[in-house]
């Protein structure tokens, strides 16, 4: 199936990851492949399924090591936390939820645990909410481009439609060639915009799932 840029759409067949009920999902690829990560019961926590994590990370393998990544609305934090996995340098994972973010915080401590000294990576669990932490971003960023973002992850709760407003608010936290995930329903029709220029995209029965490089 051609997507209307022309490019191929994968769909990524059903699986027992896709249907799996909440309670754990686990991590798919890196140094803590198999790890389980706790679900909890939320209202709009839906942790992007691993069939689906593998794909992108197949296609964000040459990306990923050593890149800083913001994983917005991060919630069981599957996606910052496979980045971390497979080898980027830096991660800052935003989640509004106070107990959620309290249980990232002791996950990534969990996973840290078994790292030797040389792969203890930067990574910060931040209790905000994403689109007030985005709408501030720090004057450091524009005087330093080194710290700025080389992949976001953008998948929020899905009744918020908060795709647009966060959007709007990315730009200065980006490196110039970054990479942005966008996960959305079928009927969302998210579009970036013309300073992203698409890369790859799928499907399951639920979702869209799309990959972006930013056009310089």
């Amino acid at each position: 199936m051609k997507t209307p840029h022309g490019r191929s759409k994968r769909t990524v067949p059903a699986s027992r990851a896709d249907t799996r009920p909440a309670g754990e999902v686990r991590i798919v690829g890196g140094r803590w492949r198999g790890s389980k990560l706790p679900v909890a019961d939320r209202d709009g926590l839906r942790p992007t399924a691993d069939r689906v994590r593998e794909t992108l990370f197949n296609w964000l393998q040459p990306v990923v090591p050593g890149a800083r990544v913001l994983d917005l609305f991060a919630g069981s934090g599957a996606l910052g936390l496979e980045a971390l996995s497979r080898g980027a340098h830096a991660a800052r994972l935003i989640e509004r939820d106070g107990d959620l973010a309290a249980g990232l915080r002791t996950t990534l401590e969990r996973l840290r645990r078994g790292d030797p000294a040389d792969l203890v990576c930067d990574a910060e669990v931040i209790h905000a909410d994403a689109l007030t932490w985005l709408a501030a971003p720090p004057a450091s960023l524009a005087a330093d481009p080194a710290q700025r973002f080389d992949l976001a992850f953008l998948d929020p709760p899905f009744a918020g439609e908060l795709w647009r407003p966060a959007l709007s608010l990315l730009s200065p936290w980006l490196a110039n060639d970054a990479w942005l995930y966008l996960e959305a329903p079928h009927d969302a029709e998210i579009d970036p915009g013309p300073a992203w220029r698409p890369h790859r995209e799928g499907a399951t029965r639920d979702v869209r799932f799309a990959l972006y490089r930013r056009a310089c």
